[in-house]
């Protein structure tokens, strides 16, 4: 295996700090969310940011890799452009699935809006394998996947987190994204011993850390990425740099920016804690020391079987179809953690579909959030918050609006958004639409 690049010291790049970033000293390098980048209309700030130099890595949140299905070709293609328009030395995505249902199971396909565990099973990893070989021959860079944070944990798993990973990277040769406040999270929501994971990696495969915030609420962290970087995630980063030298590490805070001098207080944070920790001897070679000897490299392995899928396919359809429409909780999981769950999905849900639609908060005003979370028990999101905002506000004028909400204002929002196109000054177009908009008032 080829060693990874040198990126240094970055930050996830976000549109609330981008002038921030650019200002900031010793930043090396910025990770983008891949979906939130149009290659036709690549943001001024890093187009900036690309001419002086500075990395930018694609980072996606929507493949699925972890999912019972193949890799979306569009997906994949989307994700390809990027990489190429940013000139970028690699892309990340996630070990997760975000979306189940579909033929597979002969039924409704539904979105999580949200990265969800893998089993850590024989079949999960099989279809894991396969699914990131195919992603990695379509895209023109290497590929890096992240583990993932998790409020629950699958019955019946067969391997650890780190048994897992280093299976994975033994058989397609994949770069790893470790997230250490991702490590924290599995401490403390599944009690999983995170100098365990660190000692079980092939950390030789490691592209480059994540370093993020979050909270603890009732015994259960929530990765927030939208608050300070606590010491137990530095103190894991720290265990991490004695076994390796990290090629680079990145910052990331997605919500509740705060100012840019209190950023950099946590970027200079996580240099000391790298230059502190340092790569003891032999920690490379300890790590191997517990892990399976394998090939080493990617090979193309057996297709895995329909059947193979499918039992994934109906596994994580159950699940997810317990968390967001209300079926009974699949047995073996606990009942309690996955309600945790289901309730930070609907409400990271209500807060993606304000982001993406901040009308809908003005125009329903205080009855927004509750209109919204009650909507959403009934209603499984199945194909993105866009078109999740459109669904929910054509629900509230079929339904009813909250008390205070402007009737007028949500029914002309919907309508000039609900078309295939967007408004026309054409006259015959307007008439026609005139015409739309008396018959939903009638």
């Amino acid at each position: 295996m080829r060693q990874p690049m040198r990126l240094g010291t970055g930050i996830g790049w976000r549109p609330e700090i981008a002038e921030a970033v650019e200002r900031m000293p010793g930043i090396d390098w910025v990770e983008a969310v891949a979906e939130n980048v149009c290659p036709g209309h690549v943001p001024e700030s890093l187009l900036r940011l690309r001419e002086r130099g500075v990395t930018v890595v694609p980072h996606g949140v929507s493949l699925g890799l972890g999912g019972a299905d193949r890799p979306d070709e569009s997906r994949l293609t989307a994700l390809a452009e990027r990489a190429e328009v940013l000139g970028s030395p690699l892309v990340t995505e996630h070990i997760a699935f975000v979306r189940a249902g579909g033929p597979l199971t002969a039924s409704p396909l539904l979105e999580a809006g949200h990265l969800l565990p893998v089993p850590r099973t024989r079949d999960a990893l099989d279809v894991l394998c396969e699914n990131i070989r195919v992603a990695q021959a379509a895209l023109p860079v290497p590929l890096a996947v992240e583990n993932i944070a998790a409020l629950i944990s699958w019955p019946g798993e067969e391997m650890t987190e780190g048994q897992f990973l280093y299976d994975l990277v033994d058989r397609t040769g994949v770069r790893l994204l470790i997230d250490v406040a991702n490590l924290h999270t599995n401490h403390v929501n599944r009690g999983e011993d995170p100098a365990k994971a660190l000692g079980e990696l092939p950390v030789e495969a490691i592209a480059y850390v994540h370093v993020a915030g979050g909270f603890e609420r009732d015994g259960v962290w929530h990765d927030s990425h939208a608050h300070p970087v606590p010491r137990p995630v530095l103190d894991i980063l720290a265990d991490l740099a004695s076994r390796v030298t990290p090629p680079g590490v990145l910052l990331e805070r997605d919500e509740n920016f705060p100012e840019p001098a209190e950023l950099e207080r946590e970027l200079t944070a996580i240099r000391g804690t790298l230059e502190k920790a340092g790569p003891l001897p032999g920690g490379a070679e300890r790590a191997e020391a517990v892990r399976v000897s394998g090939s080493g490299g990617a090979d193309s392995g057996p297709d895995v079987e329909d059947a193979t899928r499918q039992r994934l396919a109906l596994s994580q359809a159950a699940l997810l179809s317990s968390l967001v429409a209300g079926t009974p909780v699949p047995e073996g999981f606990d009942r309690v953690r996955l309600g945790v769950q289901a309730r930070a999905l609907a409400a990271k849900r209500a807060d993606v579909v304000a982001k993406v639609a901040p009308e809908l908060p003005e125009i329903l005003a205080d009855g927004y959030r509750p209109a919204f979370l009650a909507y959403a028990q009934g209603h499984p999101m199945t194909d993105g918050y866009r078109r999740d905002a459109l669904d929910f506000a054509g629900h509230l004028l079929l339904t009813g609006l909250p008390e205070g909400a402007e009737t007028r204002r949500l029914r002309d929002w919907w309508l000039e958004r609900s078309g295939p196109a967007p408004l026309s000054r054409r006259p015959g177009a307007r008439l026609v639409r005139a015409t739309r908009r008396a018959l939903l008032r009638r």
